[in-house]
């Protein structure tokens, strides 16, 4: 059976742990292709809560091999202490594989991920200061440290000075926290720890994929946050589109079959940039409080406003979506209208009306929504199962962002528990939703 690919379809916080959880239920591997500990996904399962921030989300499945691919940077000491704490509930973490092909986020690229936020003075880019930015740069710039590297002290330490020499000038200022032989150490130390899961994941996913095994490749923050498509410069540092999956797991774009982009059934962002339909009202943050956003991985509170179907349909022909996941409709419980985001106006009624997503930072910045309000409704959701059990007020706003996305919504969230799931009658035509949706009932 092909690869399916789960992407997020705004900035990212979009609830794609939970449905990977659901689908990783049937999948036969996991693979998680970007970003780093950057990101966080919480899942509600067994009646607990994980949060995980490298390991994929189908870690507690022990059929479900769950692949960090060499399009991930990872911090060794992060990992070590998610594995740890998985061990410690009760969690066999045999099924685990990391990429030797993996680079590596150092101790330095942390102190120059807090120096550049701080250097960006009133203009921060929101960055969680975790390294990441600076762990890709060092691989651009072919300084990178790889998770092979931490098998073998000589080249270890050889690569780390080289990485070292052009950053002097700096890391100056925290000359006392850089020691290459205790970095050195630190990281041989964490390549013992985690040699056992240390593999050639490409390999891995070839012989699923040539064995008709399901693969699912697990896409971190949003297509809005992409680096090269995204609100630049208030980005990510890696590719969260569809489109990188092949590059960042080793396998070739006829391997993937279904692309699900996942979207709340309205919208949120977190850190600074442009956010067309924003609320700063008590409805923003009736929102904020409801729907609980604030981030897993910085507990920053998340800014909040109104479904952007602007966005939405740009991240739909990015990712060449074939299915929506539309998380949170519970949320949206209780108020008697509720709008949606259909085009763009500009900061002046003459300046342009748009309802394509605008290529130029200046007029996205300026960028404010314009609406169409649907009927609401007062029914709580969360023990609704099916589409029938919806309100007509709720299939309609699922039929009119379906029609305006083109795009069918196969599964709907209707609450935390991986339990409150409404799979619709367009789940049939995904072969993943079909098995997962048909075992369900």
């Amino acid at each position: 059976m092909p690869g399916t690919v789960i992407v997020g379809a705004q900035w990212g916080d979009e609830g794609k742990g939970k449905v990977i959880d659901l689908l990783a239920e049937r999948a036969d591997a996991v693979i998680r292709f970007q970003g780093g500990n950057n990101a966080g996904h919480t899942i509600v399962h067994g009646g607990q809560t994980w949060k995980f921030h490298l390991i994929p989300s189908g870690i507690l499945y022990p059929g479900t091999t769950c692949v960090i691919g060499n399009g991930v940077v990872v911090d060794p000491g992060v990992l070590c202490g998610e594995i740890e704490d998985l061990r410690a509930r009760g969690v066999d973490v045999g099924n685990l594989k990391l990429s030797a092909n993996a680079h590596l986020i150092m101790p330095y690229h942390l102190l120059l991920d807090q120096e550049g936020e701080q250097k960006l003075g009133k203009n921060p880019i929101g960055t969680t200061r975790r390294g990441i930015g600076p762990a890709y740069a060092d691989k651009a710039a072919r300084l990178g440290i790889r998770v092979q590297d931490m098998l073998d002290e000589r080249i270890l330490k050889k690569k780390i000075a080289a990485a070292l020499e052009p950053k002097r000038q700096l890391l100056r200022p925290y000359a006392r926290e850089i020691d290459l032989q205790a970095i050195t150490e630190q990281y041989l130390t964490y390549g013992h720890r985690l040699e056992q899961h240390i593999a050639d994941t490409a390999a891995i996913a070839w012989r699923a994929l040539d064995e008709g095994k399901h693969v699912l490749f697990e896409g971190a923050q949003g297509a809005l946050l992409d680096i090269d498509h995204g609100t630049y410069p208030f980005v990510t540092s890696s590719n969260p589109v569809a489109g990188a999956a092949a590059v960042g797991a080793g396998v070739g774009p006829k391997d993937i079959d279904e692309v699900w982009g996942v979207s709340k059934a309205y919208t949120t962002r977190v850190g600074a940039g442009p956010f067309p339909t924003e609320l700063h009202d008590d409805a923003g943050e009736e929102i904020r409080q409801r729907g609980h956003e604030f981030g897993t991985t910085t507990g920053r509170a998340r800014r909040t406003g109104w479904l952007d179907l602007v966005a939405l349909r740009y991240a739909a022909r990015l990712n060449s979506l074939t299915a929506i996941s539309l998380t949170k409709l519970d949320v949206l419980s209780g108020f008697d209208r509720i709008k949606v985001c259909t085009r763009y106006r500009g900061a002046l009624d003459e300046d342009f009306v748009t309802d394509t997503f605008p290529y130029h930072q200046s007029v996205l910045h300026h960028a404010t929504g314009e609406y169409e309000e649907l009927q609401g409704w007062t029914e709580d959701l969360g023990e609704c199962r099916s589409e029938s059990d919806l309100p007509q007020a709720a299939r309609d706003y699922l039929a009119y962002v379906e029609e305006a996305v083109g795009v069918p919504i196969v599964m709907v969230g209707v609450g935390p528990g991986r339990e409150q799931i409404v799979w619709t009658e367009r789940a049939s035509g995904s072969a993943i939703a079909g098995a997962v949706a048909g075992a369900a009932t």
